[in-house]
């Protein structure tokens, strides 16, 4: 794992003044070390990157001794445009600090007032919480719970299980008591330790909708965006393994494995950039756009060396077989491009969801991609230094169900008529589909005209009440939709949660219905906090799927791929089949119009096929992990009434399996960090107590 962190304190140090707690808490600050730092910049507001940063992944420049920025991760931008961008940001303006290409986290420091900018979708999430008489930071929020030896906040865990994508339950909290994390398309501003949360994105008019682009101008938008997010990965030097950080150099020939097959056993991934290529929209888009960009992609340019794209080949999941077999036939057919070389990593049963999960490392926050961890990393492991991943094209490109009120509040409503008519006939003909286009043009009119506190306020009263009758059971599109179209609803685990632990997360949502009077758009607001989850979930991925000497880059959730997406007319997302058609335009304007038949397609089907063939193999391993879980030591669940659920959807029972897949890696995380050992701080007056949940999360007791 890798983060950055620093501090910003009211010791005055070489800066003057005094501070009747300053000297203190400045001695107290120098004798505090991150373990493995790399310091950048010193006392009295010092900064450090830790972990396996790449050297071309930190950049710093400076104007003078006082007024420097640096630079986390992958940015597009010339050295010059970091200085003019540090210009900017010493006089305040923050947006050019988050309109270069790439993923990054920029740090600004200017005298003794320090910016630390997040991203857009929370992929990059930055975490702050008091000490030392000031302020610490981090990109991570593990090493701050450490910092301030934490306990663990029951109440964001019960949050998390009962409202996943809702930030009003969420708040700004995290799984560690005093640790804060700033919103997406927020900064953190630090004063001489007195710290402020601004918002860098422009203000919209709460009455109408904002001026929206032609559709062609659009997509011509969102079509630049990925060919410059794409073309930062590729203009940074090539990557190759470190051998002295794996098992061994290559033994050579071993009968029946090729170099690929030794490599992946060995742990390491391939030389150069890759790609996955799963025969869907996101993850063909972004391999077909590597390998054709001019110039050099894996490294392309007539130099003879291909994008190594991968594709995962799924030989367990039965009663799927046809459409596996047409995901692949697609995933061969893009292939079949000249500048791509092709691996396919088959797996059985040993590969699905909730396999082998006794091993794996200690993520900063709990998530549901911890139950399929294993999964993506045998994928990952066929895969090279730098590879690209489609996480998060769904959540910026598709039209959230609740955008439909949106349209009715901006009175176009003969722009519903397509997408309830493939409503319609998304889940077979029926007897009922005919009233399908106005029962869900009545949910959208609901929606339309209920105010935002007052969703906010239903929403607790149902989680009281426990009415989850609106959560989909059976995955329907119709049903999803439907259960879509409300202000904030009740999570798929908010089922098996304790009465308690639901008061607790709807007395938040009480609160925030009385804090925010005005809300904004219902679509774009939950299409806003649908990314945010989706990026989350992906940071997750990131850290317990991680190969050494690997990075993943997922351009849908860089800050101007986000951007050019928003810009996109509802009218044109509500469409189906809207976010391959957006492609598919995006692809033909960088030059690539031969597609494969059904390209577009989704994998939803082949998904969860897959996790209850998964959670039947591992049916036996999962109840035996909720005999005497930590979940119920903490009050949020019985033990009972979850292993009876479990036995339930192995059985096939038409329960909601992310909500299974919640309970059990919320659970994993929690056995893992009471088994941690260790501290992040070094140091004389470092903290010798770990962030821990045993013994701080009594029975029945919500912090």
């Amino acid at each position: 794992m890798r983060w950055l962190v620093g501090w910003s304190s009211a010791a005055t140090g070489a800066a003057g003044g005094s501070s009747a707690t300053g000297p203190a808490a400045g001695a107290q600050a120098r004798a505090v070390l991150p373990v493995g730092a790399q310091l950048l910049w010193g006392d009295p507001d010092p900064l450090w990157a830790v972990g396996d940063w790449r050297p071309d992944e930190v950049r710093v420049v400076q104007a003078d001794p006082e007024t420097r920025l640096a630079v986390f991760g992958v940015c597009g931008a010339t050295d010059d445009q970091l200085r003019v961008g540090l210009f900017a940001a010493r006089g305040g303006a923050l947006r050019h600090l988050t309109a270069w290409s790439g993923s990054y986290t920029a740090v600004v420091q200017v005298g003794r007032r320090i910016t630390v900018t997040g991203d857009l979708a929370g992929a990059r999430p930055v975490f702050h919480t008091p000490w030392a008489g000031g302020t610490a930071y981090a990109t991570a929020a593990l090493p701050l719970a450490d910092l301030i030896e934490a306990s663990l906040d029951v109440g964001h865990l019960a949050a998390l299980l009962a409202c996943p994508d809702v930030p009003e339950a969420l708040g700004a909290g995290t799984p560690y008591e005093g640790v804060r994390r700033i919103p997406p398309g927020h900064a953190l501003v630090l004063r001489g330790g007195a710290r402020d949360v601004t918002s860098y994105e422009p203000t919209t008019s709460l009455a109408v909708a904002a001026p929206q682009l032609a559709p062609e101008q659009a997509v011509d938008g969102v079509r630049d965006a990925l060919v410059e997010a794409v073309r930062a990965r590729l203009a940074g030097p090539r990557h190759a393994p470190d051998p002295d950080g794996l098992d061994g150099l290559d033994p050579g020939p071993v009968p029946g494995m090729g170099p690929a097959e030794r490599r992946a056993a060995r742990g390491g991934p391939a030389p150069g950039v890759g790609a996955d290529l799963s025969g869907g929209s996101a993850s063909g888009t972004l391999a077909l756009l590597a390998a054709g960009l001019p110039g050099q992609p894996g490294r392309l340019g007539g130099h003879g060396e291909r994008l190594l794209a991968v594709t995962f080949n799924d030989r367990a999941t039965a009663g799927v077989q046809a459409h596996r077999d047409a995901e692949l036939e697609r995933a061969r057919s893009i292939a079949d491009n000249p500048r791509l070389h092709h691996v396919v990593v088959a797996a059985g049963e040993e590969a699905l969801p909730y396999a082998d999960l006794d091993s794996g490392p200690l993520t900063d926050e709990p998530g549901p991609s911890l139950t399929t961890a294993g999964r993506h990393r045998r994928r990952l492991l066929a895969g090279s230094a730098d590879h690209f991943v489609g996480h998060g094209a769904r959540q910026v490109l598709d039209a959230h169900p609740a955008r439909l009120a949106d349209l009715l509040m901006d009175r176009r409503r003969r722009h519903l008529l397509r997408p309830v008519t493939a409503l319609a006939k998304a889940d077979g003909p029926s007897a009922h589909s005919v009233l399908v286009p106005f029962t869900v043009y009545r949910a959208a009119r609901k929606l339309a005209r209920t105010p935002y506190p007052e969703g906010i306020a239903d929403a607790a009263r149902r989680l009281m009440e426990r009415q989850f009758t609106d959560e989909p059971a059976t995955g329907g599109a119709v049903d999803a939709s439907l259960a879509a179209l409300i202000w904030c609803r009740p999570g798929p685990a908010a089922r098996w949660l304790t009465g308690e632990a639901l008061a607790e997360v709807s007395v938040r949502l009480g609160e925030a219905a009385t804090r925010s009077p005005a809300g904004g758009r219902p679509g774009e607001r939950r299409a806003r906090a649908a990314l945010a989850r989706q990026a989350a979930d992906h940071r997750v991925l990131e850290q317990a799927a991680e190969v050494r000497n690997q990075r993943l880059h997922a351009p849908f959730l860089d800050n101007q791929v986000v951007l050019a997406c928003r810009a996109l007319p509802d009218t044109l997302r509500v469409q189906p089949g809207a976010r391959a058609a957006v492609l598919r335009s995006v692809l033909a304007g960088a030059g690539v119009r031969d597609l494969p038949p059904g390209w577009g397609a989704t994998s939803h089907l082949t998904h969860t096929a897959a996790v209850r063939a998964g959670l039947r193999g591992a049916v036996g391993d999962l109840v035996r992990l909720f005999d005497a879980p930590l979940l119920a030591d903490a009050g949020l669940i019985e033990a009972r009434v979850v292993r009876k659920a479990l036995r339930a959807a192995a059985e096939g029972a038409p329960l909601p399996l992310d909500g299974l897949a919640e309970l059990v890696s919320t659970e994993l995380w929690l056995r893992r960090l009471v088994a941690r050992r260790g501290t992040c701080w070094t140091g004389a007056e470092a903290p010798r107590q770990r962030a821990v949940a045993a013994g701080v999360v009594p029975r029945a007791r919500l912090s």
